[in-house]
């Protein structure tokens, strides 16, 4: 896939389809740059209501490209023209592509004329070029990504807007990565199959200053890693801890990412009804974003030292699987009394926060699909944060520049309480409601004093309904773009 920049008239770009945008003004739709196109098209689209078309988000229509080189001419829905943000350019250049999978070429010709929005557009387009064909056997059934993208702007040389698309390109690969892994089958992605995976994309990024070490169940026996051990015991298949670093020459900040990485989850003993469980795949996202956000760093040289953890486990029912009652000690000595095997993630994480914080970091970071509670309180698309005030802020911050959703959540002192065992430092579940503010309390534990973020993405890692703007069905790769924002807006405030 390919991206490129032309100031070429868009009636005479030679691309099969050419995408332009529809937005609803005064509540009337009305295709922007119209005067761009050849007059025929100009009298058919002067009345884009009588087409049937609104400008909504995510809409998209072709219709024959009269006088135009291209095809097929395509139109996306913007929203409201007075109010077209980044974010809008993102969702309908990712709604044309998404919607023109297996077309060769594709010229946007949207309103984008300085380099944030032409960015925008780049990455909206790159995003929902995304295909996962990896278990089709059919090369029919295989329906190729589009394969390259032309953007119409006025200043196509112009270096600013130039490197804003090569970031564009790096995070689109960096989501894109992430997605596969979500999406890959777990009997070819447990815990050390992800570890060769790791490998290889730091391999094949040829960024410099990256490193992994693998710490498989011996190396995490030894260093008291009882989480990982207790949840990873029940599968033949070992659990691994996982740690990727990017080291620049003169980091002005160090943030520790920490990515929840259960390969799947059956719910162990306190084993999870079968209707859904093939989802329990996806519970690996943070894992994978953690994974992908490290390279993308490296591969846009920030100066920002950055430490991913990546905590792999399996968590299967069986003989040797832990226990509801059993206690296990976390790195660093504190003991969980497991009440529920199914609360696992909290379990893995804690070990991974443990061995972040140990190092010091400015900041540290933990993303994990973690509670079925987040699904109630926020939905399919929203995410939540909690943690430090600042830097539960800060994701924010960072999360709406990227495009992505996070809702600030609190974390009730009075909850913790809810948390006490009977025989341990801590019960790993506590009062059913508000469980997903509970989980949050438990990983607050074993960060100390360090400031930290803790972010739930149960519900927007995976996509099981409909494709939406440039989401696709199945993994979404949600939480790169925002860690991202995150480590570029430490650099420049970092002293």
């Amino acid at each position: 896939m390919t991206v490129s920049l032309t100031a070429q008239d868009p009636a005479r770009l030679a691309v099969d389809a050419l995408v332009v945008a529809v937005a609803q003004q005064d509540g009337v739709p009305a295709v922007l740059g119209l005067e761009r196109l050849p007059k025929e098209l100009r009298a058919q689209l002067a009345d884009a209501s009588a087409l049937g078309i609104t400008g909504a988000a995510d809409e998209v229509r072709r219709l024959p490209g009269t006088g135009l080189s291209a095809t097929i001419l395509v139109l996306t829905g913007v929203g409201a023209s007075d109010t077209i943000t980044a974010e809008a350019l993102r969702r309908a250049a990712g709604a044309a592509t998404r919607e023109l999978a297996g077309t060769a070429s594709v010229g946007l010709a949207l309103p984008a004329d300085d380099a944030e929005s032409v960015a925008a557009v780049a990455e909206g387009a790159l995003l929902g070029a995304y295909s996962y064909t990896r278990y089709r056997a059919s090369e029919a059934a295989k329906q190729a990504p589009v394969g390259a993208i032309q953007i119409v702007t006025a200043h196509p040389k112009d270096r600013t807007t130039l490197a804003a698309v090569a970031r564009a390109e790096v995070v689109a690969a960096a989501v894109h990565g992430t997605r596969d892994l979500v999406n890959a089958a777990p009997n070819d992605l447990y815990p050390a199959a992800f570890a060769e995976a790791a490998k290889a994309a730091l391999k094949d990024s040829g960024a410099k200053g990256l490193k992994i070490t693998v710490l498989d169940d011996k190396a995490l026996a030894a260093g008291g890693y009882g989480g990982l051990i207790g949840v990873g015991q029940g599968s033949v298949r070992g659990p691994r801890l996982v740690k990727v670093s990017y080291s620049p020459s003169r980091p002005k900040a160090k943030v520790a990412l920490v990515g929840k990485g259960i390969t799947f989850d059956s719910g162990g003993i306190s084993i999870k009804p079968a209707a859904g469980m093939e989802a329990m795949k996806s519970d690996m996202a943070g894992a994978a974003a953690v994974l992908h956000t490290v390279v993308a760093a490296a591969r846009l040289e920030l100066p920002v030292a950055v430490t991913g953890w990546l905590c792999l486990a399996e968590n299967m029912p069986s003989g040797t699987a832990q226990r509801p009652s059993d206690v296990l000690t976390i790195r660093g000595g504190k003991t969980v009394e497991v009440l529920n095997t199914d609360a696992e993630g909290r379990l893995v994480m804690a070990d991974g926060l443990v061995a972040a914080i140990e190092e010091k970091p400015d900041v540290v970071i933990d993303i994990a699909t973690l509670t079925g509670a987040q699904l109630v309180a926020l939905g399919h698309r929203v995410s939540a944060v909690m943690g430090t005030d600042a830097v539960r802020g800060e994701v924010v911050a960072a999360a709406d520049v990227s495009g992505e959703q996070f809702w600030p959540m609190p974390l009730p002192a009075d909850l913790r309480a809810s948390l006490k065992s009977k025989v341990a430092d801590i019960a790993n579940i506590g009062d059913r409601f508000g469980g997903m503010l509970t989980a949050g309390i438990f990983l607050q534990e074993f960060v100390g004093q360090t400031p930290w973020a803790h972010l739930d993405i149960a519900g927007p890692a995976y996509n099981e309904r409909t494709a939406h703007g440039y989401t696709p069905v199945g993994g979404t790769g949600v939480g790169v773009r925002t860690l991202l924002a995150l480590l570029e807006g430490r650099a420049p405030t970092a002293a």
